[in-house]
């Protein structure tokens, strides 16, 4: 029987599963919601998508398993709460009108969801596959599971890819426990049963996850936390600690008693690297008598970003968000409006090379929510009149006269008018 450093006997084994067994229906009863009472537990894991032990990764180490916690968290201690275990990768029906289009309730996890969602609809429009007679909004909702299997598993491994350097790592669950984790450590009943399988050839990597695609959308199979343990193994701990500056040591922060992510993950996820800042390049900074580096985006992406917060703006804090996020090489951009986290895109991959295609030009619209049936799609014009600027009466709402959606596209295309086409406008 093959052995390895760390793992315990089959006898402590058993021992240890009986153990953790007990932990996790302790935490189950501290965690879950009482109104999720009938959602299965979120520490058992579906046996589809659970991996033999046989299958020739190498098992997670209790260095590496300290190691995440630390740079997700900055501490050993915290555990993903039940919001982010039950999150995944979860399309809508197949062949709907929105069959190209991920779940993704509001949370912690819904910016990585949603990366995906970009990175999904960039492989549907533009990728080899779609073909010359892709690049229209009918024939995105013309996909068969298959083909949102297929999208995943490219999305999911091109963001592997990118951030490994050509190279990419996969972490999957397996049916034993790798480690006994020590007095300082806080079980989960799931990072300790960690395999991690290493590619260096990119359609290798997209074969296995295709191949594995249910453990990444599954209900109850933690794709979410799985594709982001893969994304830090294939940038590699050493990385990413030279990603991130003085000002940021962790990829998680708490808000409002949840775990998001931050800016630095974003990054990771959109360039390949760890950039807590939204500007290009670096900018030495002083604070506090003390000189520090400030790392920003250092490359343009697949797809973009767009940010924007009403409140950080009526206080003079809204962040400047480059040209290298402003302009990726598709046009499909993730946007974060006040906290939450959606997608635009355009049909037409020459809007980001040809300024004649900026005059006017449609957008579409995806945000997640269950209550989205349908894309929304917005005329933009930049050419032909200006949008006004906000009068000085301070009285009404502004939200209604000035939808935050609309504002977002203005980062990108400043004094551009907004056409609705009918759809009410998001407030």
């Amino acid at each position: 029987m093959t052995t390895y450093p760390g793992v315990p006997s089959p006898v402590s084994r058993l021992f240890l599963s009986q153990r953790l067994m007990e932990v996790g229906k302790e935490e189950q009863q501290e965690e879950a919601p009482p109104t999720c009472s009938t959602l299965p537990a979120p520490c058992y894991i579906p046996q589809r998508s659970v991996v033999s032990t046989n299958l020739g990764g190498t098992p997670v180490t209790p260095q590496l398993t300290e190691n995440l916690r630390r740079i997700l968290f900055g501490g050993t201690f915290h555990v993903f709460n039940y919001e982010w275990r039950k999150s995944y990768f979860q399309f809508r029906e197949a062949n709907s009108e929105l069959s190209y289009a991920l779940d993704a309730d509001r949370g912690g996890a819904q910016a990585i969801q949603m990366v995906i969602q970009a990175r999904v609809i960039r492989e549907l429009l533009f990728g080899p596959s779609s073909g010359t007679g892709r690049q229209s909004l009918h024939s995105l909702q013309d996909v068969g599971q298959g083909d949102q299997e297929k999208a995943l598993a490219v999305a999911l491994s091109d963001s592997l890819w990118l951030v490994g350097e050509e190279k990419a790592t996969v972490t999957l669950v397996t049916e034993d426990y790798c480690i006994t984790p020590h007095l300082d450590y806080k079980l989960d009943n799931f990072t300790e049963k960690l395999q991690l399988f290493t590619f260096d050839k990119k359609d290798d990597v997209r074969k296995f996850i295709l191949d594995h695609i249910q453990c990444f959308k599954e209900e109850g199979s933690h794709g979410v936390i799985l594709f982001l343990y893969s994304l830090i193994c294939s940038r590699t701990l050493d990385r990413l600690r030279d990603d991130l500056d003085s000002n940021t040591s962790h990829l998680l922060h708490l808000s409002l008693g949840n775990f998001v992510c931050h800016q630095a993950l974003l990054s990771l996820l959109l360039t390949g690297r760890a950039s807590p800042q939204l500007f290009n390049g670096t900018l030495d900074s002083s604070e506090d008598g003390l000189e520090r580096r400030l790392q920003g985006i250092l490359a343009r992406g697949d797809v973009g970003y767009l940010y924007w917060s009403r409140e950080q703006m009526d206080r003079g804090l809204l962040p400047q968000v480059g040209s290298m996020l402003k302009t990726p090489r598709f046009p499909v951009w993730v946007c974060c409006i006040n906290g939450t986290y959606s997608v635009l895109f355009s049909l037409n991959r020459s809007l980001l090379s040809d300024w004649r295609m900026e005059h006017q030009f449609q957008l579409f619209y995806y945000n997640g929510q269950n209550s989205h049936k349908t894309t929304t799609r917005l005329t933009v014009d930049t050419h032909s009149h200006h949008w006004e600027a906000p009068s000085s009466d301070p009285g009404g709402d502004l939200e209604k006269r000035f939808p935050s959606l609309e504002m977002i596209i203005r980062t990108k295309w400043a004094g551009a008018v907004i056409n609705w086409n009918g759809t009410d406008p998001f407030y």
